[in-house]
């Protein structure tokens, strides 16, 4: 029964809210630890899948190839400013043609073959 006494004096002097505090404390810094390592763990998967994507081909005006014809004139429909205020920030758009000249980006490969290097004697 002496036992009972020490646990009751612990809790009078306010040492159960120092567990629970450290506690309390402990499961938050493990619960922002497990979201920073789905984040990261997202953030990998984007990457890799981002890693086995071919290039897009996309010209300077930030429009895709299959928006070029062959002689290299951009056909998309674009907002163009009309006019300006003292600050030379443009005020009104209307839409217009891409004036784009020419794509410059890299050529679309098909798929090519290469033999494994190896040392055949």
């Amino acid at each position: 029964m002496d036992w009972f006494w020490w646990v009751l004096i612990i809790f009078w002097t306010g040492g159960f809210a120092w567990v629970a505090d450290n506690v309390r404390t402990a499961l938050r810094n493990r619960h922002e630890r497990k979201l920073q390592l789905l984040e990261a763990a997202k953030q990998e998967r984007l990457a890799v899948e981002a890693a086995h994507r071919a290039p897009e081909p996309v010209c300077g005006c930030t429009h895709h190839l299959a928006k070029h014809d062959k002689q290299g004139r951009c056909h998309e429909r674009v907002e163009v400013p009309t006019a300006w205020d003292e600050n030379k920030k443009p005020l009104r758009y209307e839409a217009g043609q891409c004036n784009c000249q020419q794509y410059v980006g890299p050529q679309p490969l098909s798929q090519v073959f290469a033999e494994d290097l190896t040392d055949l004697a």
